[in-house]
């Protein structure tokens, strides 16, 4: 069984919350205040999920790199290998604010998008 501390980032109380559980389910939860907050911790415990914001390679553009993110969370565990993917890619210019730089990233479900023209 393992127990982990989750900080609440939903609201601005910033709830310490106890979670216990397996990576199936969760036995016990301590310390919300609120349904969001254990909404929260649930998927925190059980799916931790994060927006991806990095840079990738320019041609023919005035600067060497452009800001990218995903367009929705990807599952904390593949970020590292969304970084790995990501510094093989060189785009060219023009850019264009939402352009899609690689579609569905690692089977994820999110585009990796450009946020700067």
């Amino acid at each position: 069984m393992e127990q982990k501390k989750v900080t609440c980032v939903v609201c601005p109380i910033g709830c310490e919350i106890l979670v216990k559980g397996d990576k199936q389910r969760i036995v016990q939860i301590s310390g919300i205040k609120c349904k969001r907050g254990e909404q929260y911790a649930v998927s925190e415990f059980l799916n931790p999920m994060r927006i991806l914001t990095t840079t990738v390679k320019t041609r023919n553009y005035h600067l060497p790199v452009v800001s990218v993110r995903s367009n929705k969370p990807i599952p904390k565990d593949l970020m590292f290998e969304c970084m790995d993917a990501l510094k093989k890619v060189e785009i060219e210019s023009p850019l264009e604010i939402g352009q899609v730089v690689i579609q569905n990233i690692l089977d994820s479900g999110a585009d990796i998008v450009v946020t700067k023209d």
